[in-house]
């Protein structure tokens, strides 16, 4: 760990945020901001970060393309030459894609999984290693209400979510005994532009035996477009709350969307075990 320029106080965290430009991300940079703390924001557009925020000794924007392995290797080192650690990070760089699953192609797959899940590793892999030094970290991975229960036209995206649900339930465990917590946020629909086109993506390819299932929500997405029930902001601040807790969750749903769903999730699963527990019970050897 670097030691030219260290943290100022114990109390003073250093977060490193991806896709912070805009969006949640810029949402949770000026709340850690305003918070007192010390931001390492990125993105792909350093001219897009600049314009996000106000300069600030606090604020270090740098480019960062998390699909780029040694980019993101590249920004944890400039990072650490700077704040001499890094105590927070939020993984949210990500997209959406809609589309039934037949629909979508190979390419588009691969460009979702490309960001979603393994820009993710990518950057997480760059920081363990120094919170690993210090006995101490807090690793925030962005996932999403479907993250915990996929829906017609969005099964490729909500299955890069539950990939980000599986990757930090195993990160709970495995860091835990080495003081570093790991949290899956899960938010529902809120007022960001992650339904705009610059978010989301939508398969071009269209077959009219979807138009029920994955057509409806291709429609769904455009009527719902900035007016979603989630406060960004308030989203930011449950982050500030969630960072200063000694014992943080494994998972926070956040919006009462999400609350909804996971409630009817568990339920049907429950229901479901239930109509079907003789036949699974019947597999072990005997």
């Amino acid at each position: 760990m670097s030691s030219a320029n260290p943290n100022p106080s114990t109390s003073r965290r250093v977060w490193l945020v991806t896709g912070a430009s805009r969006g949640l991300g810029a949402c949770i940079t000026r709340a850690a901001l305003a918070h007192g703390d010390v931001v390492v924001a990125t993105g792909r557009n350093v001219a897009a970060l600049a314009a996000a925020f106000e300069a600030n000794d606090a604020l270090l924007p740098l480019a960062l393309d998390v699909t780029d392995e040694a980019q993101a290797a590249h920004v944890v080192e400039t990072a650490l030459a700077r704040f001499g650690r890094i105590d927070v990070l939020v993984n949210n760089a990500g997209y959406g894609l809609v589309g039934a699953i037949e629909e979508a192609t190979a390419e588009e797959v691969q460009r979702q999984y490309a960001t979603n899940v393994f820009g993710l590793l990518n950057v997480t892999r760059a920081v363990l290693p120094d919170m690993r030094r210090q006995r101490a970290g807090h690793v925030i991975n962005i996932s999403s209400l479907g993250g915990f229960q996929s829906f017609p036209g969005y099964g490729l995206y909500c299955s890069t979510k539950f990939a980000v649900e599986g990757i930090t339930e195993a990160l709970y465990g495995e860091l835990a005994p080495l003081g570093i917590h790991a949290t899956a946020v899960e938010p529902g629909y809120f007022r960001t532009d992650f339904l705009d086109a610059a978010s989301l993506v939508m398969s071009p390819r269209v077959i009219d035996d979807y138009a029920q299932t994955a057509g409806q929500s291709r429609e769904a997405s455009r009527q719902i477009n900035h007016q979603q029930p989630g406060d960004p902001e308030k989203l930011a601040q449950a982050l500030i709350t969630l960072v200063q807790s000694p014992q943080p969750p494994l998972r926070l749903p956040l919006g009462t969307d999400t609350l909804a769903a996971l409630e009817a999730k568990l339920a049907f699963v429950q229901q479901e075990t239930a109509a079907w527990r003789a036949l699974a019970a019947s597999t072990d050897f005997v």
